[in-house]
């Protein structure tokens, strides 16, 4: 049912009398008081549009919002004159700041939880607010609506019907081969949070492990400079080079072919020297046939192989360290 106007002021509303508002394109509306509990409410992604009238009505409603930068969240807040008190809620803070929320929660008080945008607890500190306090018999109430996830994989033109969401990728190279060469494996579309100082080497390596599969990058959704670039693997990772990189990226990735080799040579090798850099050969070979599916017979000589190779480097630097020592003695 649609709130009843009060007023067409669209300047921001401070709450008078106990009177909850928001205000939608110069009416301002009135808002029922939240009853007390947590409140998990989705946030536009980009576009400030993008918001439900339920949300908007919580968000008036209650009498705190927890989020991770205040000035985020207070540019929807005015933008949609709601004057209820904004809190700090980071991973910085977030040890300090749980039991504040919680003795308020005990006390009868209405906090709804929102991220920088779109669904809370996504790639953001909320899950261990939300374990207390279902722990301590409070209220949760999730507020769906917009997210990144979704909304890339609804225009990547890829797979929808199963899915797997990683996050962000390691920012290392190594580990994040390792982690790229387990998920190569997963029979579903693949939806990845990337930054823009990373998002050419995580497409370099992406198109190494898993081939030329069909993929999206998705730049800047729902903003002004939206940006949807759909092709193989390897072709957008030739392109990156000239890849704008300002802005936030989602990368959608297909699903292996039906009966192609899941996992390419080059990737099986990276897997298999990255666990021999801390594994026994039997340790790693035993983590390469579970991640790859490949015999064990075929990666026990493999690894044997990379081992030497190993051993090899090792001693030619060993050598070659102790030449540059006993010329420094002479």
């Amino acid at each position: 049912m649609r709130p009843k106007a009060v007023s067409t002021n669209p300047s921001i509303v401070s709450e008078t009398a106990g009177t909850r508002t928001f205000a939608i394109g110069g009416e301002t509306l009135t808002a029922p008081k939240a009853p007390g509990g947590l409140y998990l409410v989705a946030t536009p992604i980009g576009n400030l549009g993008d918001i439900t009238l339920r949300a908007l009505e919580t968000l008036a409603g209650v009498g705190l919002i927890a989020c991770e930068d205040t000035r985020i969240t207070r540019r929807l807040t005015e933008r949609y004159g709601i004057a209820a008190r904004l809190i700090p809620y980071h991973e910085h803070n977030a040890a300090e700041m749980r039991p504040k929320i919680l003795e308020q929660l005990a006390a009868g008080a209405s906090i709804a939880l929102v991220s920088d945008a779109g669904t809370p607890l996504i790639s953001d500190p909320g899950f261990k607010l939300v374990r207390e306090v279902c722990a301590a018999g409070q209220p949760v109430t999730a507020l769906p609506g917009p997210s990144s996830v979704l909304a890339a994989l609804s225009v990547a033109a890829l797979p929808t019907d199963r899915f797997f969401f990683e996050g962000f990728l390691p920012p290392k190279q190594i580990a994040r081969r390792a982690r790229l060469t387990e998920l190569a494996r997963l029979d579903a579309t693949l939806v990845l949070f990337e930054s823009g100082s990373r998002v050419q080497e995580s497409l370099a390596d992406l198109a190494a492990i898993m081939g030329a599969r069909d993929a999206a990058i998705c730049r800047e959704m729902t903003k002004l400079h939206e940006e949807i670039s759909r092709s193989t693997l390897a072709e957008l990772a030739q392109s990156a080079a000239t890849l704008e990189t300002r802005g936030e990226f989602v990368l959608v990735i297909a699903p292996p072919a039906e009966g192609s080799q899941v996992m390419t040579s080059e990737a099986i090798d990276n897997l298999l020297r990255e666990r021999l850099a801390r594994d026994s050969v039997k340790d790693a070979v035993a983590h390469a046939v579970e991640v790859s599916g490949r015999p064990r017979r075929e990666l026990y000589a493999r690894a044997l192989e990379l081992a030497k190779e190993g051993d090899k480097e090792s001693d030619k630097e060993s050598d070659t360290q102790h030449k540059k020592q006993k010329h420094g003695e002479s």
